[in-house]
Parts: C-alpha cells; sequence; structure tokens
C-alpha cells in the first residue's frame, strides 16, 4: 500500500513517495512521510484518512500510545548515537539538516522535562 492520506478539513489527497519525502495537506492539519514506512502525523487524529491504492478511503484506529519513561528516552538518545557513528565516513563530514538538528533537540528537551516534571534528579 502506498503512503497516502486525505485531510477531511480540507480535502487535500497527500502521498509520500519515498524515505525522504514529507508532505504536508493544504490547511497543515496532516502529514505523511517516509514513503513505504508509512510514517504520519496529525494535528487532529479525526481529520486523517488512509487512501488505499485503489483509491478507497479508510478510517484508521487510532489508540494512544502508553507515556514514555525517561528509559525509553535514553534508548531513543543511545539508537540516534548508534546510527550516526554507522554512518560512511564521508557522511560524517556533510553538514546536517535542521530536521535532523530539531529532532535532537525534541529528544532532548524531552529527556530534561522528565527530570523536572517528575520532580527527580537527573543524577
Amino acid at each position: 500500500m502506498r503512503n497516502r492520506a486525505k485531510c477531511k478539513a480540507c480535502e487535500s489527497i497527500i502521498e509520500s513517495l519515498n524515505a525522504r519525502d514529507e508532505c504536508s495537506c493544504k490547511c497543515g492539519k496532516i502529514s505523511v512521510s517516509g514513503g513505504d514506512r508509512m510514517g504520519c502525523a496529525a494535528v487532529d487524529w479525526s481529520n486523517f484518512l488512509r487512501v488505499d491504492d485503489e483509491g478507497n478511503v479508510i478510517v484508521p484506529s487510532i489508540t494512544d500510545k502508553p507515556p514514555l519513561c525517561k528509559a525509553d528516552l535514553l534508548d531513543s538518545l543511545e539508537e540516534m548515537i548508534k546510527r550516526i557513528e554507522e554512518m560512511p565516513q564521508q557522511a560524517m563530514v556533510v553538514a546536517i539538516n535542521h530536521y535532523d538538528f530539531i529532532s535532537l533537540l525534541i529528544l532532548l528537551s524531552s529527556i530534561f522535562k522528565f527530570d523536572s516534571e517528575s520532580g527527580k534528579d537527573s543524577n
């Protein structure tokens, strides 16, 4: 199945064609990314509809994820470090883009917020 979705709010049909492709609808309420990895996001999931290869609209079942704990956040950070270390040498000297940088900052911010919200010392 292709990574396509339809926004109920603006009626846009969007599609992510490859792993580096991210598309948002006209009103910005939904997006798809990652091509066949089937990444997606929504400001309000009630506006998000999947569109199959034949053009049929599918109402997805959205379930809440359990809350992340600090160990999950640290595991994500370790995984990010591991993937960067495994990159080819020529990739290590290429500038990162702002999407990469903001992903790292969001992850770090989440870890620090977790400590301040729980009232526990990070040591």
